[in-house]
């Protein structure tokens, strides 16, 4: 029996020559494959959605690359529902389903955590991007699913132009709950800070930096990423948002931001398959890897 299988797409299964994109995550999940061989566990990586493999034949499976699940939800949703029967996740399948809808952002906003303003719309609504800026008063902001990622559409809008966006939203708006959130100017300027923990030891951070002209930070939509020495402050924002989870994350990614008013808010957090950066940090790997192998081997954690 495998000890962990290390949960990817078919996308980032191997390198492929010039794709510097595919070739990076492939070195991010050999990284903690190496780590955890180093503890002399068996270890494998596959595709969330290979149809031969027995997920009896793992202990354990680590949600890392899985980046098409919300495009095939449902399908990952009757994976999930079938297979945490023959097999244990990390992180557990409680938080997974709790960080997959955006809306746990209201849940940490009720808890006390500072979140960008945010109006939560149900799907098939008929309420229109007209109607929302007259109820906010926004300048700007930023319209996407609940249930989305990288960027996946995603769209900023103002009190000038929302009227182009219109039949978007109403076409998106049949098909899932959304978000109208007002945009944060500093991610265009200073950027977002991504703040890596381990349990709820911080290891590393990175700043994302959209291009010039965008305000997507996503490296793959022409954003770059830079090695970023947070704050005490900034650390500890992330610790408090990690605090008010209902369940214990394995890792984490804490997606922060000055706001408007500059006080620091909380953009995403990232608890299913967040990018963590071990190419800047193998360090974090090795305490992943190590806080596995005492999961597998019936010890607790280091947090």
């Amino acid at each position: 029996m495998t000890d962990i299988v290390i949960l990817s797409d078919h996308r980032y299964l191997k390198k492929i020559k010039n794709d510097w994109y595919v070739n990076q995550v492939v070195l991010e999940n050999t990284i903690l494959k190496n780590e955890l061989e180093k503890l002399e566990l068996s270890v494998e990586i596959k595709d969330w959605k290979d149809e031969v493999y027995n997920w009896k034949n793992t202990k354990y499976a680590i949600f890392r690359n899985t980046w098409d699940y919300f495009e095939k939800f449902e399908e990952f949703n009757n994976w999930i529902r079938k297979t945490k029967t023959k097999t244990k996740f990390i992180n557990c399948i409680e938080l997974v389903k709790w960080n997959t809808d955006k809306k746990y952002l209201k849940f940490l906003n009720d808890k006390g955590i500072n979140v960008s303003k945010t109006e939560f719309i149900n799907k098939k609504s008929s309420i229109s991007l007209s109607d929302l800026f007259k109820k906010t008063q926004f300048d700007q902001a930023i319209i996407k699913p609940c249930i989305s990622g990288a960027a996946k559409d995603t769209y900023r809008l103002n009190k000038s132009n929302f009227h182009r966006f219109e039949k978007t939203f109403n076409s998106l708006l049949k098909k899932n709950d959304m978000i109208f959130q007002e945009f944060l100017s500093n991610i265009t300027i200073f950027g977002e800070i991504s703040l890596i923990f381990i349990g709820k030891q911080f290891t590393h951070a990175v700043k994302k930096i959209a291009k010039k002209g965008d305000f997507r930070v996503q490296d793959d939509h022409g954003g770059t990423v830079e090695v970023y020495y947070p704050t005490k402050k900034e650390i500890k924002f992330g610790l408090n948002c990690l605090n008010k989870i209902p369940h214990l994350s394995h890792y984490s990614r804490v997606d922060i931001i000055y706001d408007n008013n500059d006080k620091l808010s909380l953009c995403e957090l990232e608890l299913i398959e967040p990018e963590l950066w071990f190419r800047n940090n193998k360090k974090a790997a090795k305490i992943l890897a190590k806080n596995i192998s005492n999961l597998i081997n019936s010890k607790p954690p280091q947090i």
